[in-house]
């Protein structure tokens, strides 16, 4: 089952495709297929490549193949060994219902009911895998695309809308979830969470901080700054980067000569790469970096190994600068499929599971999409409330002068 399309616009006909995949499911990879990412030939190397990107030495951390297979791994099945039927049903509900919400945000951008929209289509299995590793009292960093991570945490998916309906500044409460506002400058947030994890360290508490960015904000000087001042510091933080391979239009072989997670080794702490599209991988390898934050250990640098497959945001046409043969090597690899499968083949989820998704995935929908609508219009004097603790003159005059402004459209609206 996955959620059926919407009968809004998508950002290009792979969104159409990929919310399609369970109905019409696409040609399952080869063995040979799993790690294969964007071909990089031995001469790339002199072009920035990842030199050696497809070498054994850089395969990503996967229990669970693209065909829904469970593959064995001596480091991190202890993390995942005590999983239920239960707790799979509900990882792939997460991860349904999550595409469900990301696809009818964009639908309503698309109609005009928000302002821009980051879509988060194939990267959801990073996103889930990761959230759900944590604890209730872990915190949060995110950039502007965790949708996934916003829904295990508690926030109404009609809050993270106010913001890109320009209603609001963030519409939830960061310390009612553990989950900070959406950050919309790139790797700032970095900072901010290894400042946090440097204070829950000195407080004496055990909980850990996870900051999530992607392959883009990996150059973004910020982020290098977090990387020195965490590992010196050995402060409680997970570095989660959603490596989907594309900063916009610039490919990750243009941003860096190795493998983003082996950045890490230069500030002195590990780094790990896993297959962002298998949800299990990501909730045993974020598991396992959580635990040795709240041992005292340190950071630690994990790259999820993804792909976007839609646009960066609805401004954005990925047509412009990737190839559909790319695309439909990942749509092989969907992460809701590829859980799918495996629940069907080891029992544990019949057709009457599936059905009862769907209908719940409809009810998101329509709940999204009348909440957006309903949302009230902003008090347009409040961008001028607490810019200073205690008044300023010059912001008195640019509320008359706006209160002015404002009040010159009245006789027209009457007109």
């Amino acid at each position: 089952m996955h959620p059926r399309t919407h009968r809004g616009r998508y950002d290009t006909e792979a969104q159409r495709d990929v919310l399609r995949t369970a109905a019409s499911p696409p040609r399952l990879p080869t063995h040979q297929d799993r790690t294969v990412v964007r071909a990089v030939q031995p001469g790339d190397q002199g072009e920035g490549g990842e030199a050696g990107m497809n070498d054994e030495q850089h395969s990503p951390i996967q229990l669970l193949t693209p065909q829904g297979e469970r593959v064995k791994n001596a480091e991190y099945d202890r993390y995942v060994d005590g999983i239920t039927a239960d707790d799979l049903r509900g990882l792939h509900r997460d991860m349904v219902l999550t595409r469900r919400f990301d696809a009818e945000a964009t639908a309503l951008q698309r109609q005009g009911e928000l302002g821009l929209w980051a879509p988060l289509l194939g990267q959801e299995a990073a996103q889930i895998g990761s959230g759900r590793a944590l604890r209730d009292d872990d915190y949060v960093f995110p950039s502007y695309r965790e949708h996934g991570v916003a829904w295990v945490r508690g926030v109404d998916p009609t809050n993270l809308l106010g913001m890109f309906r320009g209603v609001n500044n963030g519409g939830w409460d960061p310390h009612s979830n553990n989950f900070h506002l959406y950050t919309i400058v790139i790797g700032s947030q970095t900072l901010h969470a290894t400042g946090y994890a440097m204070g829950v360290a000195k407080d004496g508490a055990d909980s850990a901080v996870i900051a999530y960015f992607g392959d883009g904000a990996s150059s973004q000087g910020d982020v290098a700054e977090s990387f020195t001042f965490a590992a010196v510091h050995d402060a409680p933080v997970v570095f989660f980067c959603q490596n989907n391979q594309w900063a916009i239009s610039a490919p990750t072989e243009k941003q860096t000569r190795v493998p983003l997670y082996q950045r890490a080794r230069g500030f002195g702490f590990p780094g790990v790469r896993v297959d962002g599209n298998d949800v299990l991988a990501c909730l045993a390898v974020t598991r396992s970096a959580l635990e040795r934050a709240r041992r005292g250990e340190g950071p630690t640098l994990v790259e999820a190994f993804t792909y976007r497959m839609g646009a960066h945001t609805t401004s954005d046409d990925p047509t412009k600068y990737r190839r559909d043969e790319e695309r439909e090597a990942w749509e092989a690899k969907d992460p809701i499929l590829r859980l799918k499968t495996y629940l069907e083949r080891e029992g544990h989820a019949d057709e009457a599971f599936f059905e009862a998704l769907e209908a719940e995935s409809e009810a998101l929908g329509k709940r999204v999409r009348e909440g957006v609508r309903n949302m009230p219009d902003p008090d347009d004097m409040a961008i001028f409330e607490n810019v200073y603790a205690d008044g300023h003159s010059l912001v008195d005059e640019e509320r008359a002068q706006f209160t002015a402004y404002q009040a010159s459209f009245a006789g027209s609206r009457e007109a």
